[in-house]
């Protein structure tokens, strides 16, 4: 089984006691951790990097110059039986799923970020992640984060609100 903790939307310009928690509490027997855009600078990937696992990110529409030279706009990764895309997303969260599907081709799942709100379901065949915003409740009413377990066959997601 693979374990991965995912976060998005942080939108801190460094890491602060909020996150060190977060990660330690939920993410420290993850096997990989994605962050899918608006970290704001790449400091905010420190503390995921010093766990010593595989970190994965994609830049947001908020991101910083240095993140979007560093990180893609999109990226594919295949886990286990699964193709992964990841995305950050943009425009209004009406019609997101729709829009950020456009991106990829041959998926079976995609996380993505942007309208801070959760989201856990299948669409149209395709598993869709939104872990929501541990740190901004702009849009939202409760702040969370998300984890996906991967097991053969099966993926499954869970959001964790904080």
């Amino acid at each position: 089984m693979t374990k991965i903790g995912v976060i998005s939307d942080t939108h801190l310009k460094k890491p602060d006691k909020d996150l060190a928690t977060i990660i330690q509490k939920h993410f420290h027997d993850a096997n990989m951790i994605i962050h899918a855009g608006d970290m704001v600078t790449l400091d905010v990937l420190s503390p995921f990097i010093a766990l010593d696992k595989e970190v994965l990110a994609v830049c947001g529409n908020m991101d910083s110059h240095d993140i979007q030279k560093t990180c893609p706009i999109r990226r594919t990764i295949r886990i286990e039986e699964f193709s992964i895309g990841i995305i950050h997303g943009w425009g209004s969260p009406h019609g997101i799923r729709e829009r950020i599907r456009t991106s990829f081709e041959k998926v079976d799942a995609i996380i993505y970020g942007h309208t801070h709100q959760a989201f856990c379901a299948y669409e149209d065949g395709i598993f869709f992640f939104n872990p929501g915003s541990p740190t901004d409740s702009r849009f939202t009413s409760s702040n969370s984060i998300g984890i996906i377990r991967v097991n053969g066959k099966k993926i499954e997601g869970e959001i964790v609100l904080l």
